[in-house]
C-alpha cells in the first residue's frame, strides 16, 4: 500500500491569480514520482476545514480576493496556528503571504486583517513592484517573478526567507524577501515559484514526509528542464 500525503490548497478560486496553481502541481508530481499517493484537497470560504492535513499551499489574489477570504481566514485561523505550531509545512505566496501577517492596509479601503502567523505588516505602496527576482537563501538561490503593490515590513525578530540580489522583495528598501516561521514559508514570488525552484519544492516535501513518516528517501529526479528554466530566468532583465 502506497504511503499517502494530504495536500491542501487554500482558496483555489479567489487566491490563484498569478499561476500559483503550478506550485500545487509541482508538489503533487514530485511526490508521485517518489512513490507517494497524493490526496489533493481544497478549502473554500464557508466550507469545513479538512482534517489530517500534511502540507498546505496558498496563492496570490487581487485586493478583492483578499477581502472575500478574510472572514473565513479568521474563522480557520486557530486551526492554521495549531498546524504551524505542529510544524506542518506551508507555502504562502503574495496575497496569502500578506494575510499570514497581521494586516494588509490598502490605500483607499478598509484594512484587511491577517492571522499573525508571521510577525509582519503590509501597507499598500504608491506603485507596483514588478519584475524578475533572485533571492539568496539558506536553501540556495530562489528565482521568481514579483507583482505586488503591498510593502511588507518584518517586525523585530521575524526571519526573512532570504536577501534579494535582484528585484525589490518585501518592500524595495531593506533587501528582504519573504518570511519563515517554523515550517511555514511566505514569499512574493510568482512565476509560478516551485517549477523553477525544485530544491524549494523538495525542501517542503522532505519536511512533510519526515513529519508524517519519520524518514525521507530523496530519490533523484531529472531536473534538466528546471535547470534550463532557472538559467534563462537569471539572465532576464529586471
Amino acid at each position: 500500500m502506497k504511503k499517502s500525503i494530504n495536500l491542501l490548497q487554500l482558496y483555489p478560486i479567489e487566491m490563484n491569480i498569478y499561476g500559483d496553481w503550478g506550485n500545487v502541481l509541482v508538489l503533487k508530481k514530485r511526490l508521485q514520482w517518489r512513490g507517494y499517493e497524493v490526496n489533493l484537497l481544497q478549502h473554500h470560504p464557508g466550507a469545513k476545514f479538512p482534517e489530517h492535513i500534511d502540507l498546505i499551499v496558498g496563492g496570490g489574489g487581487q485586493d478583492s480576493g483578499q477581502t472575500k477570504v478574510q472572514r473565513d481566514l479568521q474563522i480557520i485561523a486557530s486551526k492554521l496556528h495549531k498546524l504551524a505550531e505542529k510544524n506542518i509545512p506551508m507555502l504562502m505566496v503574495c496575497g496569502l503571504y500578506q494575510l499570514f501577517g497581521h494586516f494588509f492596509q490598502p490605500i483607499d479601503a478598509k484594512r484587511i486583517e491577517g492571522i499573525g502567523i508571521f510577525d509582519l505588516e503590509t501597507i499598500a505602496g504608491p506603485k507596483r513592484l514588478i519584475g524578475n527576482v533572485i533571492t539568496r537563501t539558506e536553501l540556495g538561490e530562489i528565482i521568481g517573478y514579483e507583482n505586488h503593490s503591498g510593502l511588507t515590513y518584518l517586525l523585530a525578530g521575524q526571519q526573512a526567507l532570504g536577501k534579494v540580489i535582484k528585484g525589490a522583495g518585501n518592500n524595495g528598501k531593506d533587501k528582504s524577501e519573504g518570511a519563515v516561521y517554523r515550517n511555514v514559508i511566505g514569499s512574493y514570488l510568482h512565476g509560478s515559484l516551485l517549477p523553477k525552484n525544485p530544491s524549494l519544492a523538495d525542501h517542503l516535501i522532505e519536511l512533510t514526509v519526515i513529519k508524517k513518516y519519520g524518514k525521507f528517501d530523496p530519490q533523484p529526479i531529472n531536473d534538466t528542464y528546471a535547470a534550463k528554466a532557472r538559467a534563462a530566468a537569471k539572465k532576464r532583465q529586471r
